[in-house]
């Protein structure tokens, strides 16, 4: 099967949901990861429970994901993987430097936890990943919102298990701030409880976006309570693997997009060597 013929070369600025023509499955260019990401959009309705002022989703709405069908997901997938494997795709679409396939990322248009049964999503990918790409990381990339629920947690133990891993978003040190990045209201305590709880079944990494607003960066008090918030989390025993820097590569789509800029690299590497004193390993991404 061949897909998307007139599709244009991927690069890291077009992360377009539409470029294989599935429903579910599509590929980016990540720069996060580092090559091409095999993306599972399970919010195809553009609803999300959270609203971040940096999302490039158009059309966004507040919501959850819709019923999935798990039998064309499964196709898709498989087919998909398939022409990544064996066919030609990544000659024609993308460039030498980034011709790898690096991972299949639960990321799309909204959060993938609010899909149900999440659980059973889980396991279908994979065990599609299993049978066709062995070894192949599978990665959750996640606000964390959803992790009390019984079903979600089970997913994450099966990703863990798997050998893939969770990437959980952390903008800011404070519930004041992660409420004005992230529009969602975000306690501490919950925060805390759905990491541990992450941490407990997969590796978990923390990804977090550094953005300017009105031409500030994330100022210092906000990135002092944030590496004192991980920096506690480390000294309780939570599992913290590793944290991911990154700023905007695409504009944003919200109606906050005229007061937001991209965070200098110099800024990035600043903030990763205040968050290396915890003894974390920080990747930088700019």
């Amino acid at each position: 099967m061949a897909y998307a013929l007139g599709v244009a070369r991927l690069t890291v600025h077009n992360h377009d949901r539409d470029a294989a023509g599935l429903r579910y499955v599509y590929p980016v260019v990540s720069r996060r990861a580092g090559g091409v990401s095999v993306g599972v959009n399970l919010n195809p309705n553009n609803a999300c429970n959270w609203r971040c002022v940096y999302c490039q989703v158009p059309n966004l709405v507040r919501g959850a994901a819709p019923a999935i069908d798990l039998d064309r997901l499964t196709s898709e997938l498989d087919g998909f993987l398939l022409e990544l494997t064996e066919g030609d795709y990544l000659q024609r679409h993308v460039d030498p430097d980034m011709r790898r396939v690096v991972d299949v990322a639960l990321s799309g248009n909204g959060e993938s936890t609010t899909a149900r049964p999440f659980d059973a999503i889980v396991a279908r990918i994979v065990k599609v990943v299993e049978a066709r790409s062995p070894g192949l990381n599978i990665v959750l990339i996640t606000n964390g919102s959803m992790l009390q629920r019984a079903e979600v947690l089970r997913g994450v133990t099966a990703i863990g298990e798997a050998g893939g891993e969770v990437w959980f978003k952390f903008d800011a040190g404070t519930a004041e701030m992660r409420s004005q990045i992230n529009g969602a209201p975000s306690t501490d305590a919950a925060v805390r409880n759905n990491l541990r709880a992450c941490a407990l079944r997969c590796r978990t990494r923390i990804q977090t976006c550094l953005i300017a607003i009105d031409g500030q960066p994330l100022p210092a008090s906000e990135r002092n309570a944030y590496v004192a918030f991980l920096k506690s989390e480390l000294d309780a025993g939570t599992a913290i693997h590793d944290v991911l820097l990154y700023g905007m590569a695409r504009p944003s789509l919200r109606e906050e997009a005229d007061r937001l800029d991209r965070v200098t690299t110099e800024d990035l590497e600043s903030f990763a060597a205040q968050l290396r004193t915890t003894g974390l390993d920080v990747l930088v991404r700019s």
